[in-house]
């Protein structure tokens, strides 16, 4: 089985207007650079589940129940670390707090830990 990786990167600098698509972003304590302030610094979707109204910042190839697992562990992503806090409410897809920052690009892996660093 591949491991899975970064499909696309998002941001939403601006409320109710169209994102931008990055190749790659710089990720801090606050979230995405460039991406405004919302529930959770980071929002990660599997692939499968990205609709035409979704907003979600990164978007993987782990499958949408594998994501779903991930909450209350650790979701590696390139060279950033997300402590991963709960479901996205009424989205799919799982909200994130920052570990580690760095910078995640397209194509980067996605591994998983089984509890917070």
């Amino acid at each position: 089985m591949a491991t899975p990786t970064v499909q696309s990167l998002h941001t939403y600098p601006v409320k109710g207007e169209p994102g931008l698509t990055l190749e790659a972003v710089v990720v801090d304590d606050a979230g995405l650079e460039g991406d405004r302030r919302k529930k959770a610094p980071v929002q990660v979707i599997a692939a499968e589940d990205v609709r035409d109204d979704t907003r979600a910042n990164v978007v993987v190839t782990l499958a949408s129940a594998d994501l779903a697992a991930t909450v209350g562990s650790v979701l590696r992503v390139g060279e950033v670390v997300l402590d991963v806090t709960g479901p996205a409410g009424g989205c799919p897809g799982v909200y994130a707090a920052v570990s580690r920052r760095g910078t995640v690009r397209v194509g980067d892996p996605v591994t998983t830990d089984q509890e917070p660093a």
